[in-house]
């Protein structure tokens, strides 16, 4: 045998005694991107968001790799981020605001091979799936405690654009608050913005100007809580726990508990078990969490809130049951019927004791 030929021979003999005795090189892990409309520290939507990004990163750990965009306006921008975070290699994208939703569908017919998750918006295709939360359970509950908390029997909401999401809650606010205080009234200002803390201040200032003595908002900072402090009234935190800006003023607060979703997603996605669809969790689900009531909420009202939490986790309440009318009069929901989703999703009337119009 040649010198060379032995030393071959050998060299591949021991080549494959490594490879036999030597760990197996760890699996690369998945890369995941995120596109939010605000800032991380917005204290509200997308703060929310990014806690549920860490939650499933502490979750599944080296199995992972995230990656956030913030501040990505609605529109053309949107797409030119969503393409690049797909051209990065990500294989599952996060895009957490109903703007997204059409940016997202065209890059997701470009990269059949990238999973795409559209938070609330109605477009599916085979690899971009929905989800969003059933947060107007939370507003019925926020309304709960404004109807008896209120000594005006006015409410104010700060607004963020006329989509049915946002109806829904101002909706549902509404009928919680009216569900234990009939005389309720439910002022309205849109400040087409999901942040901006100037305007939103500025709504929340005419509101109390306007009568409102508790406040809520679907908007994404505080400021709507601030101004409720300063000026001796009542408000709720909105997507997350706000109690650290204004404790006084602070009811309660609506949150969203995206960490679980995000999670089991992953692991779906890992698993090579993902399949497209519709997501939507709401409190019995844990997607959509209560933060404690203040201490200034008489154990009355408390008591009203907890029941009606636990009718809607149980099934046996949903807040969009008959008999439910519109501005006019006109029966919208029958008695002992509930609305079918179809028409919970393009939501685009204003319940008796709304005050105005929804913007065109």
């Amino acid at each position: 045998m040649q010198r060379r030929s032995f030393f071959a021979l050998a060299g591949l003999a021991a080549a494959a005694l490594f490879s036999l005795s030597a760990p197996a090189l760890a699996e690369e892990p998945l890369k995941i991107g995120f596109v939010y409309v605000g800032p991380v520290g917005d204290a509200g939507w997308t703060y929310a968001h990014d806690q549920g990004r860490l939650e499933m990163e502490k979750a599944l750990g080296a199995k992972v790799k995230t990656t956030y965009v913030e501040n990505v306006p609605e529109g053309a921008d949107a797409e030119r981020v969503i393409r690049k975070l797909a051209t990065e290699g990500n294989k599952l994208i996060f895009t957490t605001s109903f703007g997204y939703m059409n940016p997202t569908e065209k890059v997701a017919k470009a990269f059949p091979n990238v999973i795409f998750e559209h938070a609330t918006g109605y477009k599916t295709l085979k690899n971009m799936g929905m989800y969003e939360s059933r947060f107007y359970e939370g507003a019925y509950l926020l309304g709960v405690v404004a109807g008896k908390m209120t000594k005006t029997n006015t409410l104010g909401v700060v607004a963020s654009f006329p989509i049915p999401e946002v109806v829904r809650n101002i909706n549902a606010f509404t009928l919680g608050a009216q569900s234990v205080n009939p005389a309720i009234k439910t002022k309205v200002i849109w400040v087409n913005s999901w942040y901006d803390p100037a305007k939103e201040r500025q709504a929340a200032e005419t509101l109390i100007a306007q009568g409102a003595d508790v406040l809520s908002q679907n908007t994404d900072s505080p400021a709507t809580l601030q101004v409720a402090q300063e000026k001796g009234k009542y408000a709720f935190g909105w997507d997350s726990d706000m109690v650290k800006f204004a404790p006084k003023a602070h009811l309660t607060a609506n949150t969203n508990n995206w960490g679980g979703f995000y999670t089991e997603t992953a692991k779906q996605v890992l698993a090579g078990t993902w399949k497209t669809g519709e997501v939507r969790g709401g409190l019995k689900e844990g997607m959509v969490v209560m933060a404690p009531l203040n201490p200034v909420v008489p154990p009355d009202v408390a008591k009203a809130f907890e029941a009606k939490k636990a009718a809607m986790i149980d099934g046996s309440f949903t807040p969009f049951q008959g008999p439910i009318v519109d501005q006019s009069g006109a029966v919208k929901v029958a008695a002992g019927s509930t609305m079918p989703l179809k028409e919970l999703l393009s939501m685009n009337f204003y319940v008796k004791g709304v005050e105005g119009s929804i913007p065109k």
